[in-house]
């Protein structure tokens, strides 16, 4: 395996990313040094946060680089390992980018271990998306029993393990989702206690009366008109985990109204905590608690996922264009590998 197939940032996006702003193509594979692996990529993750990788707007990580690898984690085979911690065979996870393969170093790489589950759950509900929900419930939501915990994109990788992981603590888990299909598998098949379609003309009515008593723990995706809704719903020392802006991503127009005020004078009088995060703050000490905890009730069904499986990654662009509009349903993954 020397030649290898990627997909790379042809043009930056103004407002929604079109197929035009990606380009594949084939490259060599640079030879490997002390320390490297020689993976083949089995799976690619799709992720929003990708979309602000594409800007070059200053942010917590570099952007990617015009004519560069998209950014991206993946579940991978080795080939040829010169790292000892690898063999060949070994199945791994890093963030080798929208490719084929890859040279990467052993350093960066992590064996995957999904307790039984299928090796796809390492970038999805055993994954960062996993691990995402649980940290910033665990160290910022922190849920009690008896409390209401508020989800948007509760379908999603994400949200869909933050209801379930309220639910475990015995507190009531609400879900916001798009469309009536995916309300009912977060009701159905999730077990949440309520979910309300965000897309109903009627969604600030619904969502009061599905949380009459008021929301403790709001985990945040998605920003927008759904945190209007939200706001006034949030009860004393109500607790907000933010994790992600997915409608504010492709640079929407702003509202006629300004929202800052109301916002800010609800966080004074209501003693709010609103808190941004990235997973990586605690992965480092916590990921393997996670891992843990949350393998063995994946692998036994306890904790439900869905996953929305693309064929090719030449397929990735337009798949990845239409997660930011919300056609997927579940964590969205291109199988990159025909044979995986």
């Amino acid at each position: 395996m020397t030649t290898i197939k990627r997909i790379v940032l042809e043009s930056r996006p103004l407002g929604e990313p079109s197929p035009e702003n990606f380009r594949l193509e084939d490259t060599e594979l640079r030879e490997a040094a002390e320390g490297d692996v020689t993976v083949r990529v089995l799976y690619l993750s799709l992720d929003p946060y990708m979309r602000g990788r594409m800007s070059d707007a200053k942010s917590y990580a570099a952007p990617v680089a015009i004519g560069g690898t998209m950014e991206g984690e993946t579940v991978c085979e080795v080939v040829r390992s010169r790292h000892t911690g690898f063999g060949p065979g070994d199945i791994v996870r890093g963030r080798t980018g929208w490719c084929t393969g890859a040279v990467i170093s052993g350093d960066v790489l992590r064996k995957v271990e999904t307790h039984g589950a299928p090796i796809t759950t390492a970038v999805g509900v055993l994954g960062m998306p996993g691990f995402t929900a649980w940290s910033g419930l665990k160290f910022i939501g922190k849920p009690k029993e008896g409390e209401t915990v508020a989800v948007a994109a509760a379908s999603g990788p994400v949200g869909s393990m933050v209801g379930q992981l309220a639910k475990l603590v015995g507190a009531r888990a609400v879900g916001i989702a798009g469309g009536p299909d995916k309300c009912a598998f977060v009701k159905d098949e999730l077990g949440f206690d309520a979910v309300v379609n965000h897309r109903s003309a009627d969604f600030a009515n619904n969502l009061e009366v599905v949380s009459p008593k008021g929301i403790d723990v709001y985990f945040e995706n998605v920003g927008g008109y759904v945190w209007d809704a939200v706001l006034p719903r949030l009860n004393q020392f109500a607790r907000v985990p933010v994790c992600g802006l997915v409608a504010q991503y492709n640079g929407a127009a702003p509202s006629e109204t300004d929202h800052l005020p109301t916002t800010m004078s609800a966080i004074l009088r209501r003693s709010l905590l609103i808190r941004g995060f990235i997973q990586t703050e605690y992965a480092g000490e916590h990921f393997d608690t996670f891992l843990a905890e949350i393998g063995p009730r994946v692998a036994a069904g306890e904790i439900k996922y869905r996953e929305d499986i693309v064929d090719g990654l030449e397929n990735a662009p337009e798949a990845f264009i239409g997660m930011l509009k919300g056609r997927n349903f579940g964590k969205l993954i291109v199988k990159v590998d025909a044979n995986a």
